[in-house]
């Protein structure tokens, strides 16, 4: 196993420019009525959040992926939240600063959809 765990985060726009701004290297706060960050482990299920939630929401959806250390990662429970596939990390929202520290690289945009799109 490696010293990584891969995740992903589905997003609209709004969300991903601030990432950007980042340098690629970190998230943006949580809004106040948004108590935890989620990011999933695996990609199949970002793209349908992507492509069914954030398009919908916004006219666009991103896929990013990103590096946490594995180690790190492991303090945070990971939730079931339908399938058995569809799995999330659960971080607190006011923990997302350290959880930042320990994303290893840059946040990468994998898939981007628009109306109309069935897949990346």
């Amino acid at each position: 196993m490696g010293t990584t765990i891969t995740l992903w985060r589905p997003t609209g726009p709004q969300e991903l420019a601030l990432v950007e701004a980042s340098g690629w290297t970190a998230w943006p706060p949580r809004l106040p009525d948004q108590p935890i960050f989620y990011p999933v482990l695996n990609e199949a299920y970002a793209v349908m959040i992507a492509r069914d939630w954030n398009v919908p929401a916004s006219g666009v959806g991103f896929v990013t992926r990103f590096e946490v250390d594995r180690e790190f990662a492991a303090r945070y429970p990971v939730r079931q939240v339908g399938g058995r596939d569809i799995l999330e990390l659960w971080v607190p929202a006011e923990e997302l600063a350290e959880f930042n520290r320990h994303i290893v690289g840059r946040i990468e945009v994998v898939h981007t959809f628009g109306p109309g799109d069935d897949d990346g």
